[in-house]
């Protein structure tokens, strides 16, 4: 099993922790994790636009004028494309962009991308993420004790009232319970920070 530093909040050593081998020490698997990005993204997309084609656009049905002897170019609708309120060409239409991965893909996506954060030291582990109070100034003594300047996602056991609003006005920190966090979010963010709670959390649900 691989053995990680424990701090505190101000940034203290308090310990170690022990992480399961299976789940933070996996080999590093790109295609999967690329895999997994796609499909969340893919997954976000509305796909709700939709215009009309000249079929569906209401009135029309009668010729606007006879084919020859007007002087004008022949029309077969008023509703084909070159008119004023006319149809759409290749209108673009309502589609379903999701994209499906099996709950092992996906498993082996999270925790390559986590073991990958931890061989890089882009992992914090915290014995227990709290605040005295949900003001914003403690949370930002938090990223300047640990000098965490980019994105952070922060990972607890529960959702802490008290941390969360700390966080809100905070745009670097992206907060998420144990049982939520996905690949896009480990790989979308340059650093992690994660409670002691929250591993046991995650090592209890997918560990053998």
């Amino acid at each position: 099993m691989p053995s990680v530093k424990l701090y505190n909040m101000k940034a203290d050593k308090v310990g170690s922790l022990k992480l399961s081998d299976a789940l933070f020490n996996a080999e590093y698997n790109e295609s999967v994790i690329h895999q997994a990005v796609v499909a969340r993204l893919a997954n976000e997309r509305q796909g709700t636009k939709s215009t009309l084609t000249r079929s569906e656009v209401r009135g029309g049905g009668a010729k606007p004028w006879r084919q020859k002897g007007t002087g004008r170019a022949r029309q077969g609708s008023i509703r084909s494309p070159q008119w004023v309120k006319g149809g759409v060409v290749f209108a673009p239409k309502s589609r379903d962009f999701s994209k499906k991965m099996n709950a092992k893909a996906k498993e082996i996506a999270l925790f390559s991308a986590f073991s990958q954060k931890i061989r890089d030291e882009e992992v914090i582990f915290i014995d227990d993420i709290k605040v005295e109070t949900p003001k914003t100034k403690e949370m930002a003594a938090f990223l300047k004790a640990f000098k965490l300047e980019k994105s952070v996602l922060v990972v607890m056991d529960n959702s802490d009232e008290a941390v969360l609003r700390a966080c809100s006005n905070i745009k670097a920190i992206t907060t998420i319970p144990a049982d939520q966090i996905n690949t896009y979010d480990v790989v979308k963010n340059a650093k992690i920070v994660i409670s002691k709670k929250a591993i046991e959390q995650i090592q209890e649900v997918y560990g053998e």
